[in-house]
């Protein structure tokens, strides 16, 4: 029961202290005894939980434990089961980097988009480092070995130590705003190797955030390989090593011995391919080079052709202008005005000759149509009823008496006749 209540309301506990009774037995467990001034715990560590313990832990060491309390019920030990170790200077630095590490990320600073090229053709690279420290003497081994001719300026600097930080940021400051001057195309922040403690310089804020400002392309070239700092991830390059970035920012001599040797055969090659061509050349313009006499003989014969060529271009050319010219004398006498007045006197004639027939045409259809209707006026006359016996009678008005009715007994009438008029008063009316 005592066991069930530690373990489920302490699962998780850190705890720091010295070790004392370190002891490691065959079986790979190891147990220990962590204590401070004032107190001490029973602690357990199995095999496989302390494989992953990066330094070998001895009696005296300060250590920071991760567990969970327990029982140890053969012995009735109050003991804490150990899952992590780690020293504890290293530790608290180590969770300080972890920190720091996400909040930068978090602010965009180890992104991708805002670091710069980094390349290998430098000719003036400023190196920030102690100038006693193994890490210069490599980057000047390596850049003289691979291009001497790179120009190195040393920023001197404390890597380690509570100045080292702004000593940093000022030689980053101070390469930036004198770039211009110098000629000073990259920089290289780095030393060599050390503990978590020796490399805390490149871990601060304040280094990281130049780095990140600097104007000028920042290469991280801090510890070994394994070792990672925050100047690392905020860099625009991170090498594993300071020889690792002298290489990366360099060129190497010997690749241009190798073009230079290539450009060399290169043109040879291309010399003997002109001298070939210019000797081929040669040789085909002694092939056409004549003797002056044929040269002569050769430029009479086609002075000749030219001239039968321009006599024959003269003869053509003087053909078609006479016939040009006697087509505008026959336009000019077609247009000239006698030849116009008598076109249009003959003109005038026909259309008089025209008029003339057309106008007794005309005449003679008039006088047909007036015949015709002459004879069918006659044919509806009344005189030619008359001359046939008829009569018309007509009233004391004038009125054309038509029947009975239409006079009186005692009405004078008159009759015309064929030939004649005949007056006579009515005496008797009848309607038969």
């Amino acid at each position: 029961m005592a066991k069930t209540i530690l373990e489920s309301n302490f699962p998780a506990v850190i705890v720091e202290g010295e070790i004392s009774n370190l002891a490691q037995p065959a079986s790979g467990h190891w147990y220990l005894t962590l204590k401070d001034k004032s107190s001490q715990i029973r602690c357990a560590m199995f095999a496989g939980r302390n494989r992953s313990v990066r330094f070998r832990p001895g009696n005296g060491n300060q250590v920071i434990i991760r567990g969970k309390l327990s029982i140890y019920e053969g012995r009735g030990d109050y003991q804490l089961i150990v899952d992590s170790m780690e020293e504890a200077g290293d530790g608290a630095l180590r969770r300080a980097f972890e920190e720091l590490k996400a909040r930068l990320a978090s602010e965009g600073l180890f992104d991708e988009k805002n670091k710069k090229e980094v390349h290998s053709q430098y000719q003036h690279i400023a190196v920030i480092t102690s100038p006693t420290g193994a890490a210069i003497q490599d980057i000047l081994s390596v850049m003289g070995r691979r291009f001497p001719a790179t120009k190195i300026t040393i920023l001197p600097v404390s890597v380690q130590g509570k100045d080292a930080p702004a000593e940093i940021v000022n030689a980053i400051r101070v390469a930036n705003l004198h770039k211009e001057k110098l000629g000073i195309q990259a920089l290289i922040v780095g030393r060599g190797g050390g503990s978590l403690e020796d490399l805390q310089a490149f871990n601060e804020e304040s280094v990281a955030r130049a780095i990140f400002a600097s104007d000028l392309p920042v290469c991280s070239a801090v510890g070994h390989e394994i070792d990672f700092s925050i100047a690392d991830f905020v860099a625009d390059l991170r090498a594993p090593t300071p020889s690792a970035a002298a290489e990366l920012m360099t060129p190497d001599q010997q690749d241009y011995a190798e073009a230079f040797s290539a450009y060399t055969i290169q043109l040879s090659s291309a010399i003997r391919s002109t001298i070939q061509q210019g000797n081929q050349q040669l040789v085909w313009l002694l092939k056409q080079l004549k003797h002056p006499d044929r040269r002569l003989q050769e430029q009479a014969q086609n002075l000749d052709q030219l001239e039968l060529r321009l006599r024959r271009a003269l003869h053509n050319k003087l053909a078609m202008q006479r016939s040009e010219l006697n087509q505008l004398q026959r336009s000019l006498i077609a247009s000239s005005p006698d030849q116009r007045l008598q076109k249009s006197q003959l003109q005038l004639s026909n259309a008089r000759n025209r008029l003339l027939r057309s106008t007794r045409v005309l005449i003679q259809n008039r006088k047909s149509s007036v015949a015709t209707l002459c004879r069918s006026l006659d044919t509806v006359s009344p005189l030619n009823t008359l001359a046939r016996g008829y009569s018309i009678s007509y009233d004391e008005s004038g009125k054309v008496i038509r029947q009975s009715s239409d006079v009186k007994i005692g009405s004078k009438l008159l009759t015309r006749l064929d030939k004649g008029t005949v007056q006579s008063t009515v005496t008797e009316l009848s309607d038969q």
